[in-house]
């Protein structure tokens, strides 16, 4: 039987426990993308509090692909000195990390890029006059752009990397019919809306090799009209995994969309908890690599029971990790009362402000 606390290998990658940090934007990066003292430090406590593997924050792979303030960088060689710093501190604490690879298309942030916002296609219910659909040959330099992006982890020493392909973000964008109404090669059936994942895989792969360590984050669904379905998804997903791809973390939801969102609000029963746990079950069912699964995990008896049952290899939260980066040690030392976390997103609003994402709760609830 599967355990929460045995070791485990993902390719070549070995991890102590199955808990893993999912990608977090910190709001710590400089202007620039580049890491700082404060981002290093956010890992480093990760690492000492015991979580088996650490996703970085959506790094955006060109500059075109910024979605917010003090967001980590991966489009330039300039990065990769700070980015090495990181990854020897955590390694230094006996931690393992990845970098996701990231692009927000539609979701960018003209103010910051400076740059005309990349759409797949000019959707007309989304209609915005400062977006852009993208040529093939802008979708050729993505493609590269994430493949360059790739080699720079593996030269700053990061254990492996995710292509972020959830949210509502570019490539997530690509498989919704919601966003992608192309009449090319990259539109119209689920084969063509997810070619330029693979275009991208084949380019890591050229870049970095086959053993180094390659995720995805995939939607189970978008939960939008007209979005990526959950069939669809299935059939990504198997694409994925013949084309190379290690380890799928499912998640679900676009952003600025309301009540089914990634991060949901008011999780305060187990029933309200891993709100994609059915699509996870479905999903294990049909794909062979590891799965991973993320979205409002708070509770330890129900993670031990998700990988206990077979559902899920590895089990992945984000915000809890905010107020309690030692949770996993607290769980491992016998103590597996919830975390502690609100589910208020509270944190992510300080990070819009610009002060970096912190829980605002952090400091008046009770000490363990």
């Amino acid at each position: 039987m599967k355990t929460l606390f045995e070791q485990t290998t993902i390719k070549q990658l070995n991890l102590s426990n199955r808990f893993i940090r999912s990608a977090t934007w910190e709001g710590l990066a400089s202007t620039e993308g580049g890491v700082t003292s404060e981002l290093i430090e956010v890992m480093v406590e990760l690492a000492k509090g015991g979580v088996g593997l650490i996703i970085t924050g959506h790094s955006y792979v060109s500059r075109d692909g910024q979605a917010g303030p003090n967001q980590l960088g991966a489009y330039s060689d300039s990065l990769i000195p700070g980015l090495k710093e990181m990854t020897e501190a955590v390694h230094a604490a006996g931690g393992r990390i990845i970098m996701q690879l990231a692009h927000a298309g539609r979701f960018a942030s003209q103010q910051l890029t400076g740059q005309t916002v990349l759409a797949v296609s000019l959707v007309k219910d989304l209609a915005n006059t400062s977006v852009r659909e993208m040529t093939l040959e802008d979708i050729q330099e993505l493609a590269e752009a994430y493949a360059e992006a790739a080699e720079r982890a593996k030269a700053a020493g990061f254990d492996g990397i995710q292509i972020h392909s959830a949210h509502g973000y570019l490539l997530s964008q690509f498989l919704s019919p919601a966003f992608n109404q192309r009449q090319d090669e990259y539109g119209g059936s689920i084969y063509n809306r997810s070619r330029i994942h693979l275009d991208i895989i084949q380019g890591i792969r050229r870049t970095v090799g086959q053993d180094y360590p390659m995720l995805v984050k995939l939607n189970c669904q978008d939960f939008i009209e007209n979005g990526l379905s959950l069939d669809d998804s299935l059939q990504v997903a198997h694409r994925l995994a013949k084309a190379g791809v290690d380890a799928i973390e499912l998640s679900g939801g676009v952003i600025k969309t309301g009540r089914l969102e990634p991060s949901r609000t008011g999780i305060n029963s187990l029933e309200k908890e891993a709100y994609f746990r059915n699509e996870a079950r479905i999903f294990k069912r049909e794909i062979d690599i590891p799965l991973i699964l993320v979205g409002g995990i708070r509770s330890y008896e129900l993670a031990e029971k998700l990988v206990e049952t077979g559902d899920v290899d590895y089990i992945s939260m984000c915000r809890p990790f905010i107020m309690e980066p030692g949770l996993i040690n607290r769980w491992a030392s016998g103590d597996h009362s919830k975390a502690l976390c609100k589910s208020d997103n509270s944190c992510l609003e300080s990070g819009r402000k610009g002060t970096g994402v912190r829980c605002l709760a952090k400091y008046s609830s009770p000490k363990r």
